[in-house]
């Protein structure tokens, strides 16, 4: 199915914003303890992420905090 992942238009086989993130967490190196879904302009908690059905046309972006000063 085709998404708009973090502004680009990507294809996914991915079924859950659980599967999705799981995937991209190898590809990618992103840290789960930083890392903040927005999916369809709701930001989603990680508890959720396994009950959140993908759909083709969705929007996600997935965000992470980092801190400094």
């Amino acid at each position: 199915m085709k998404i708009s992942l973090n502004g680009k238009n990507t294809e996914t086989q991915s079924r859950t914003l659980m599967d999705l993130v799981t995937g991209l967490i190898t590809d990618q190196g992103l840290d789960l303890k930083s890392l903040v879904v927005e999916h369809n302009l709701k930001v989603v908690p990680s508890v959720a992420w396994e009950k959140a059905l993908i759909q083709d046309g969705d929007t996600i972006e997935l965000l992470s905090f980092v801190g400094g000063g």
